[in-house]
């Protein structure tokens, strides 16, 4: 391969990291064996704390750190009842690199940073960017609603979200949504992106936790495949089923917040990303599934996602 530039280099400077390549947290998919993978390949893998009780995230936690020596961090939702109990493990098990989501930056970044960790927020709109970087954070994940999983309301695209928050902050910009393949990253440093966080494409590799189903869903998937329900509850963008359709109908006639949330239940997540029920499953995925058309193992992933972006870039050289 040639050698491989980045316009930008303050996301490896940040997180002392080769590529400016983020795995996204992901609940239920992204446990130590895929974060220390994308670690080991060059890029920062993420722990998915949003599906684990706090003694499951030190184990994780300790389970990355023996599988990898080069950094790695942990995705907390700021939602959680648990949030503060997670951030404690965090700090315990000495993790210098923190995904906030979900949430207000405020509540735990002086915390994070008194402990000289580096702090980052993901945020759906411009207004919350600001907030991030007036909160003290190192950088910020601006998420178009193509992403998998729960999203903003006003449905921005990263295609025109990305460029408005580079114009709004002065801290580093990382693009998330609808990015699989090395198009989409240049695509990204071509809006003014430092980095990228890709999601639905490392759920569906060898190392992801997510089910055998989930990631044969992710493969057949088309690009009409997914759907963006759960409004009055919190936005997510699934792969359409037999569950979803029952969402549909129910929002179509109106259906109130506590009929949604009855049939929404619990545990919906999990059966659908690592049970595998396909059916009545809430198997999160973003718009990208369709052009994931292989289940790599990831240091292979990496290296396709390398070539594709250094022959994006080429082939764009006048």
């Amino acid at each position: 391969m040639t050698e491989i530039r980045f316009p930008d280099t303050r996301i490896q400077q940040l997180f002392g990291i080769q590529f400016p390549i983020i795995q996204a947290g992901m609940v239920w998919a992204s446990g130590a064996k895929l974060a220390a993978a994308v670690s080991n390949a060059g890029g920062l893998g993420l722990i998915g704390a949003g599906s684990m009780k706090p003694d499951l995230l030190r184990a994780q936690i300790q389970k990355a750190r023996s599988l990898t020596n080069r950094p790695f961090g942990v995705n907390i939702p700021l939602l959680r009842g648990d949030a503060e109990e997670l951030i404690d493990v965090v700090l315990q098990e000495e993790v210098k690199i923190v995904f906030t989501s979900a949430g207000s930056a405020k509540r735990f970044t002086p915390r994070l940073k008194q402990a000289d960790c580096r702090v980052v927020h993901v945020v759906p709109g411009v207004a919350f960017a600001r907030k991030v970087e007036e909160a003290g954070c190192d950088a910020v994940v601006a998420e178009g609603f193509e992403a998998g999983g729960h999203n903003g309301l006003d449905m921005v695209t990263t295609f025109t979200l990305i460029p408005q928050v580079v114009d709004a902050v002065s801290i580093p910009v990382i693009a998330a949504g609808g990015i699989a393949d090395g198009r989409g990253i240049a695509a990204a440093f071509a809006l003014g992106a430092a980095g990228v966080q890709i999601g639905t494409r490392f759920a569906a590799t060898r190392e992801s936790s997510a089910h055998e189903n989930y990631k044969k869903a992710v493969l057949d998937a088309d690009d009409r495949a997914t759907v963006f329900y759960l409004r009055q509850l919190g936005p997510a963008r699934m792969i359409r089923n037999t569950f979803t359709e029952r969402v549909r109908l129910a929002e179509e006639r109106g259906a109130s917040a506590e009929e949604l949330k009855e049939i929404l239940g619990t545990k919906r997540e999990r059966l659908g990303i690592f049970d595998g029920d396909l059916d009545e499953g809430q198997v999160e995925a973003g718009q990208s599934a369709g052009l994931v058309r292989d289940i790599p193992a990831v240091n292979e992933l990496m290296e396709r996602l390398l070539h594709e972006y250094t022959d994006t870039i080429s082939g764009l050289a006048l």
